[in-house]
């Protein structure tokens, strides 16, 4: 079918949605939500914490945890042009990525700039999944101009989905009958039979240990939410808020959309936007290929090698540097960059960040001036960085087949 064919204009769409949009499985999550703490993504109610953060946290590195991710924005690019079309938006190689595998991708403007982030799933030879955090449909479209031979749909009302995360999650899918699971290697997709029909499991998530996402029918929501937490029970299972598994993904070095960057399409300000070098995604670009979207201009960024670096950081002391400046010497006579994302990790034992700094100082010494409380008091300290080159969080169970009944 000609893409032409496939579009529509925005006086034509009837499923726009008014007021808050309550996700499939929002009658559990809200009988967990004891202090209905909400927040809005992508127009559904998303729980930030559910009892207390930091517990559910744990549940991540101790036992296992589950977060709601139905509105994540979920495409299907399908047709004999898809692989082509998807391999000239995004930076990675999609003809080299097998069927039932799942490779997380990131893709750009002409210039270079990264537009959003996400997660490629090849279900068949000419079908596709594509996952991001905020919408991305328009994008596709332009970028499927000139590949007459597919179909672009949001499948986001489609699919309900959750992410199962922590040590004891294979242990519990075992449990609950799907059976092999424990053979899935990391970013890998099974299939079994569940409720009317099938669920999709992929060996995916945004904590950095073990964990899975679960892809169900939306009619089949509740029932995979109950056996989940029926037969879990024995394996610790608690449920995710936002602000819980934002604790785990800084510790496992993954980048959040409007923390840690700005997408391209969402900026004002020339020069707030970022490009993937400049994020330390240079790994996930690949130069060899053909023609893909920004590559010139990201072969001459690199090329340059004066752009800006997001690096992770080891702060010395308790006190996260959260809106942090930092500095290239005590004296705090200049600036170098700021702090993007701050915690002080309950696991690791450390103050950890993230911080967007000047090229020439990122191998330099590099100083963090952090406000805080002390008795209602604003405190000001200046603490020094140590660089970390690896995630903060990467237990060898995340990448173990199979993985150990923790």
């Amino acid at each position: 079918m000609p893409m032409q064919a496939n579009l529509q204009a925005a006086d034509t769409i009837d499923h726009v949605h008014e007021g808050v949009i309550y996700s499939p499985f929002h009658r559990r999550t809200s009988a967990k939500n004891i202090n209905q703490q909400w927040s809005v993504w992508n127009g559904y109610a998303s729980t930030k914490y559910y009892a207390d953060a930091h517990l559910e946290y744990f549940s991540t590195r101790n036992t296992c945890g589950v977060f709601d991710v139905s509105p994540m924005r979920k495409y299907r690019i399908k047709g004999p042009d898809a692989e082509a079309m998807l391999n000239r938006m995004v930076t990675r190689d999609v003809t080299s990525q097998a069927v039932d595998t799942v490779a997380y991708n990131i893709w750009c403007t002409d210039a270079g700039k990264l537009i959003d982030d996400g997660t490629l799933f090849r279900v068949s030879e000419d079908d596709f999944w594509l996952c991001a955090a905020d919408p991305n449909f328009d994008w596709l479209q332009l970028s499927a101009v000139g590949f007459p031979n597919l179909e672009i749909t949001d499948i986001s009302e489609d699919l309900a989905s959750l992410a199962l995360q922590g040590p004891t999650s294979c242990a519990l899918l075992k449990a609950m009958g799907f059976s092999g699971i424990e053979n899935a290697t990391p970013f890998s997709i099974m299939r079994f039979p569940f409720g009317a029909g099938e669920i999709t499991i992929s060996r995916t998530g945004y904590t950095g240990d073990l964990g899975y996402e679960l892809w169900v029918d939306p009619a089949d929501a509740e029932l995979l939410w109950d056996q989940l937490f029926s037969v879990g029970q024995v394996y610790g299972i608690q449920p995710l808020g936002e602000d819980s598994l934002e604790m785990a993904r800084i510790e496992a070095g993954f980048l959040a959309p409007d923390v840690d960057f700005h997408g391209s399409l969402h900026t004002v300000d020339r020069g707030h936007d970022h490009s993937p070098l400049e994020l330390a995604l240079g790994w996930i670009i690949n130069f060899k290929k053909g023609h893909f979207s920004g590559r010139a201009a990201l072969a001459k960024e690199k090329a340059a090698g004066k752009h800006r670096r997001l690096i992770k950081l080891d702060i010395e002391g308790n006190k996260p540097a959260e809106n942090s400046i930092l500095y290239c010497d005590k004296g705090c006579k200049k600036t170098i960059g700021y702090v993007t994302s701050a915690m002080w990790s309950p696991v690791v034992k450390a103050n950890i960040a993230y911080g967007l700094v000047e090229g020439q100082y990122a191998d330099g010494p590099i100083w963090a001036e952090i406000y805080h409380q002390k008795e209602l008091r604003w405190v000001r300290k200046l603490a020094q960085c140590t660089r970390v080159t690896k995630p903060f969080w990467a237990p060898e169970r995340a990448r173990q087949t199979p993985p150990p009944d923790c």
